[in-house]
């Protein structure tokens, strides 16, 4: 795929607007993220490898906030029993561009995804025995994640897992500010100057919310999840499964 280069925040800015995922955003998505998010390219190869231990045959899995289809390309790359594959994403401009990140791929590639630009808050589950929520709770209202964590474990299978990444902060003041230092580190060794990182952390306040990852936990298993535990951290970027109560579920974390 062409992977125009993430100069959003360049230019200095007297006047920052709230972070939204516009055709801006989603013409040089694939850059931010690669350059912005720690071990992202893990956390997209590990779930295609998670969805091929519990995807359940004729089932459905549903990737909430699908930006670009990655997490939904690598189920496809792994995944061998037969599943229905759908993308939920709220933005005109990453459904568009991910249609066309799946168009770019090789023919013998290509997946057959179903994509919907609908709200996930408003989006039914049913039959599912996967869904993925890349980074994508923590652009949701505080005050509405757990009705949509509810919906999820009740549209879930039995046996069927939630798979969870998320920013994280962290109760220690100590802790938070040194990941938050070695993090700024990591976006400065990916080419963003001094200006972008603060004005894209401008852009992103009060519209991307982190919590701690004891509050997600408490959450999972608030909502209706039987087991929940951490799987994956670089930095303060997290991954968390949850399963719901049935067949290979997993020990608490």
């Amino acid at each position: 795929m062409n992977m125009p280069r993430d100069t959003l925040f360049s230019e200095l800015s007297s006047d920052i607007e709230a972070f939204c995922f516009d055709e801006r955003v989603s013409r040089v998505f694939a850059d931010m993220i690669r350059r912005s998010v720690p071990g992202y390219a893990s956390v997209i190869a590990m779930t295609g490898v998670l969805g091929a231990e519990h995807i359940q045959a004729h089932s459905r899995v549903y990737d909430l906030g699908c930006s670009l289809g990655t997490s939904l390309i690598s189920i496809q790359n792994q995944v061998e029993v037969p599943c229905e594959l759908i993308g939920i994403d709220n933005s005109q401009a990453m459904i568009a561009a991910c249609r066309e990140n799946i168009e770019q791929l090789p023919e013998k590639e290509r997946v057959d995804i179903q994509l919907r630009c609908t709200d996930i808050s408003e989006t039914s589950i049913s039959n599912a025995s996967m869904v993925v929520m890349h980074y994508t709770l923590q652009f949701i209202p505080p005050d509405k994640r757990l009705a949509l964590l509810r919906k999820i474990a009740s549209g879930l299978n039995p046996g069927g897992v939630l798979i969870l990444s998320e920013k994280l902060t962290f109760d220690d003041p100590e802790t938070d500010a040194a990941l938050t230092r070695i993090y700024y580190d990591f976006k400065k060794h990916n080419g963003y100057s001094e200006l972008e990182i603060s004005q894209k952390r401008q852009a992103l306040e009060n519209v991307l919310i982190p919590e701690t990852g004891q509050t997600h936990l408490n959450r999972l298993h608030e909502a209706g999840f039987e087991r929940a535990m951490s799987w994956f951290q670089c930095l303060n970027f997290h991954s968390f499964v949850a399963y719901k109560s049935g067949l290979n579920a997993a020990s608490d974390d």
